[in-house]
């Protein structure tokens, strides 16, 4: 293993990870996928939007995937903050854009299982399902040390190893931290009414309460609310949680039950000084880290691999190696500024809905007023939420087949 240098070497084995293997792959670069499946169950469940539907499509994971998936035809925002300055509901539909669906909302560990059967079918991608403990980067290649004193070598090193990344902590990679006073509480519903392809956002005081279709009359939940509220929630029985869900929801979809697992998680952001290093660069969460509003993260991450692909094969038309700095440099460029203004976006809108302040709620109604009532401008802002026009990676682009 230790005498072959790979084209591409990807640390971590989740969506990213698996997505940035197979991105790699189909172009025929020589390719390892380092790391350990994780498919456990948690109730967390992945918006996908329309650019990332066309990227899982070229590279042949979405015909499988589609089958489980609910599309994101409508989605409604219903401000519940109690403001002086509340709107009125504002709903979106897909078809004001020309798109059947936002989307498509799928289960986190179900859209592993698929991505990972794809790459197992891959024989250009090597497996090997180890962890890696070690990084280094020479002039020509860079090192990647298994925990069982094993090597992989590559030209280009890709850390998609999450938050904690330990390949981005060994580059000295700086990083900025940030939490929330919440939590969120996730969980998979069923309901008695259909959600008619509906996504319902209700804002309040204390964070987003999101309900996003699955397939059937179920639903996942993202309940983002005050830390302490969160454990109490998380404490329920599952009949106590249903109800309090359905109280929440004001009986939008009629009466709830537990249909899967749960899960809490701490809200917090983490952001990067760059998204390389020598030989090595950053995707997904070990280079953004979101709370979960607004289904950035993990479309994010793939825009990730998408653009770092993109960089890889232009720099390798102008004779550059995967890993050269010219290669990475072009990755930064792509990667910057997007992330900034993602960044940016879901953290205003948090802090806005804690802050309680008079001005705040005003500039929050009125921009959904806004949206609600100047087509050309819900239009655009539809259109940049589902996938930037400018810089969009060209895996993004392409029409899905059927």
């Amino acid at each position: 293993m230790s005498e072959e240098i790979h084209d591409i070497a990807i640390v971590g084995a989740g969506a990213v990870g698996l997505s940035a293997a197979l991105a790699f792959a189909r172009d025929g670069y020589r390719t390892a996928l380092i790391g350990s499946l994780d498919t456990r169950r948690d109730g967390r469940t992945v918006a996908l939007l329309n650019g990332s539907i066309r990227f899982l499509d070229a590279l042949g994971a979405w015909p499988e995937l589609r089958r489980e998936a609910a599309p994101l035809e409508t989605m409604r925002i219903v401000d519940d903050t109690g403001s002086l300055f509340r709107p009125p509901p504002v709903s979106f539909t897909s078809g004001e854009i020309g798109l059947d669906a936002f989307g498509w909302n799928v289960e986190n560990a179900t859209l592993v299982e698929r991505l990972a059967a794809v790459a197992g079918r891959h024989e250009p991608l090597t497996m090997i399902p180890r962890h890696a403990d070690g990084f280094r980067a020479a002039a020509d290649y860079a090192v990647v040390s298994l925990q069982d004193g094993g090597e992989v070598k590559a030209r280009l090193v890709v850390a998609g190893d999450g938050r904690n990344s330990k390949l981005r902590q060994i580059a000295g990679i700086e990083v900025r931290t940030w939490s929330y006073p919440q939590s969120a509480v996730t969980a998979i519903l069923s309901h008695d009414r259909d959600h008619r392809e509906a996504s319902t956002e209700f804002h309040t005081r204390h964070g987003p309460f999101t309900l996003v279709p699955l397939p059937g009359r179920r639903s996942s939940l993202v309940w983002v609310t005050r830390s302490e509220e969160a454990q109490r929630l998380a404490a329920l029985d599952d009949a106590a949680l249903a109800r309090r869900i359905e109280a929440q929801a004001q009986s939008l979809l009629g009466a709830m039950r537990i249909d899967g697992p749960r899960g809490l998680v701490p809200m917090s952001g983490l952001s990067v000084s760059r998204y390389y290093s020598a030989r090595l660069a950053l995707v997904g969460e070990a280079a953004h880290v979101f709370p979960p509003i607004g289904a950035q993260g993990l479309n994010l991450g793939f825009r990730d691999v998408a653009a770092l692909r993109d960089a890889v094969v232009d720099a390798g038309d102008e004779g550059h190696d995967p890993g050269a700095d010219e290669t990475l440099r072009r990755y930064q460029r792509g990667r910057d500024l997007d992330v900034r203004l993602r960044t940016a976006a879901v953290d205003s809108l948090n802090r806005t809905l804690l802050t309680g302040l008079i001005p705040a709620d005003f500039l929050r109604g009125a921009g959904l007023l806004a949206l609600s009532n100047i087509g050309p401008l819900r239009r655009a802002v539809m259109r940049e939420g589902v996938l930037p026009r400018v810089g969009a990676p060209r895996l993004m682009q392409a029409e899905p087949a059927g």
